[in-house]
C-alpha cells in the first residue's frame, strides 16, 4: 500500500481500549494513506517507504475531538434569561412564560440559511481551536417544515465552510410551537413525522432526536416519532430524563438508540436497558451547571453497568451557552466524578459511538479516518485539568493538516 504521510516522534494516545491507559504508544508513528490510517505502532517498526514525513518532536497526538451534542444553528439572544435565572426563576418557569426555546424559535424563523450558517461557523471555529474535528448539530429552533429544513441545510453549509465534519440531527420535536399549544400530538403527526420522511429522502439528517419531558413531548408521542424514524432508516437519540424520570432512557434503548442525553434522573431500569442496547449516555455538564440543577447523572452506576459515557457541550443559546469541549470535560470530572481517561474517551471514542461513527472515528488505529489532534502538553491530563487553556498545536483532518 502506498503511504502518503508518515508521522513520527509522536506520543500517541490512541484511545484503543486495553491494558495501557489512553492506549498510549510512547515513541510512536502513524502512517496515512489517502484519508485513512494505514498503520500505527512504535516508531522502530514504522514503514520505510512513504511520500512525506512529519516529526511531531515528541508532541502528543489524540483522535480529533468530537462534540456529539450541540445546537449551534440558531439566531437571536437569550442573555436576559441568565439574569432571570440568577434572580431565582427556573428553566421550566422561563419556558412556560414564553422564554427559553420559544424565544430562539421566533428569531431563528426570521433568519435565512446563509445567516444561520454564518453564525454557526463562528461557533464551530471556537471548537476547532480546541482540537474538535467532528460536531453534531441539531435542528429544533424552527418547528415548521420549511424552517427545520433550513436549519439542517445551514448545518451542512457551516460544516463545508469550516472544513469540519458536521453530523446534522433532526430535532423538530424539541418544543411545542405556539401554533400547536395544547395539540402536541397533532404537531408530531402533522410536522415532525413528515419532516422525518423528507429529511431522510433528501439526505439532510443523520439521525432523529426528541425532547421527552413534561414541558415537551410525552413518551407516547416520542414513540410514534421513533417508529417513523426507524421506517425512514434513520437512527434515533433522545434528550432523556433531564428534569424528571420520564422513562426516556428506557424508551430510546428499546429502539436501539445511539444515545440518551442528559440522564440526570434516569432510573436503574433505564440504565440497565441502555447497557443491554449499547446506548451511549451523553453527559452534558454545561446544562447542569447553567440551569442550577442539583440531581447529578448516575455516573458510578453507569460505570458499574458498562454504559458507554460521552461528554459534550450541549452548546445552545439558553441552557448551555458553552463553546468549549475541554471545559465540559473538566466539569464532567469535577462535578460528576469522571476519571480523566473517561473524559478523554468521552470526547473521542465514546462520542464517535454516540454518533454511530465508531467504525470510522474516535480512536487511532488501522482503518480509521485520519482525523487527529496534536497537542503541546506533557501528559493527557492537561487537556482536562486546565480551564481556558487551548494547547492545540494543530489538526489533521481526512489526512491533511488544517
Amino acid at each position: 500500500m502506498r503511504i502518503d504521510t508518515l508521522i513520527t516522534d509522536a506520543r500517541i494516545a490512541s484511545m484503543v481500549p486495553g491494558d495501557t491507559p489512553y492506549g498510549v504508544i510512547e515513541d510512536g508513528a502513524i502512517a496515512i494513506s489517502g484519508n485513512t490510517i494505514s498503520w500505527v505502532g512504535e516508531r522502530r517498526d514504522a514503514p520505510t517507504a512513504f511520500e512525506n514525513a512529519y516529526s511531531l518532536e515528541g508532541r502528543w497526538v489524540t483522535p480529533a475531538l468530537i462534540d456529539c451534542h450541540t445546537h449551534l444553528v440558531f439566531a437571536g439572544d437569550r442573555s436576559d434569561e441568565y439574569e432571570r435565572r440568577l434572580a431565582g426563576e427556573s428553566y421550566a418557569e422561563i419556558a412556560k412564560s414564553g422564554g427559553g426555546i420559544a424565544k430562539t424559535v421566533e428569531a431563528t424563523r426570521q433568519a435565512n440559511s446563509a445567516q444561520l450558517a454564518a453564525a454557526a461557523l463562528r461557533r464551530l471555529e471556537a471548537l476547532a481551536e480546541e482540537g474538535v474535528g467532528t460536531v453534531e448539530i441539531k435542528s429544533g429552533y424552527g418547528l415548521t417544515i420549511d424552517s427545520e429544513l433550513t436549519m439542517l441545510k445551514a448545518a451542512r453549509g457551516a460544516g463545508i465552510a469550516s472544513g469540519m465534519r458536521v453530523s446534522p440531527t433532526l430535532l423538530a420535536a424539541h418544543s411545542i410551537p405556539r401554533e400547536y399549544q395544547g395539540r402536541s400530538g397533532a404537531y408530531i403527526d402533522e410536522v415532525c413525522i413528515p419532516l422525518v420522511r423528507q429529511a431522510a429522502q433528501e439526505g439532510l439528517a443523520d439521525a432523529v432526536d426528541a425532547y421527552c419531558e413534561g414541558i415537551a413531548f410525552s413518551p407516547e408521542e416520542t414513540r410514534r416519532l421513533f417508529i417513523a424514524a426507524k421506517a425512514a432508516g434513520l437512527p434515533v437519540k433522545l434528550h432523556a430524563d433531564q428534569l424528571s424520570d420520564s422513562g426516556g432512557a428506557r424508551l430510546v434503548a428499546e429502539f436501539g438508540g445511539l444515545s440518551a442525553d442528559h440522564v440526570e434522573y434516569t432510573s436503574d431500569d433505564g440504565l440497565q436497558a441502555m447497557a443491554e442496547a449499547g446506548t451511549v449516555a451523553v453527559i452534558l455538564p454545561g446544562a447542569f451547571y447553567s440551569i442550577g440543577e442539583t440531581q447529578k447523572p448516575p455516573v458510578a452506576r453507569m460505570r458499574e453497568l458498562g454504559v458507554p459515557m460521552a461528554v459534550s457541550t450541549d452548546s445552545n443559546p439558553g441552557s448551555s451557552p458553552m463553546v468549549s469541549l475541554l471545559t465540559a470535560a473538566n466539569m464532567a470530572c469535577t462535578l460528576f466524578g469522571f476519571t480523566v481517561e473517561e473524559a478523554v474517551a468521552g470526547m473521542t471514542r465514546e462520542a464517535a459511538r454516540a454518533l454511530g461513527l465508531q467504525d470510522k472515528l474516535g480512536t487511532i488505529e488501522t482503518g480509521k479516518i485520519a482525523d487527529l489532534a496534536v497537542w503541546d502538553i506533557e501528559r493527557p491530563a492537561e487537556l482536562v485539568q486546565w480551564i481556558g487553556r487551548r494547547p492545540l498545536h494543530g489538526r489533521i483532518l481526512e489526512g491533511e493538516w488544517v
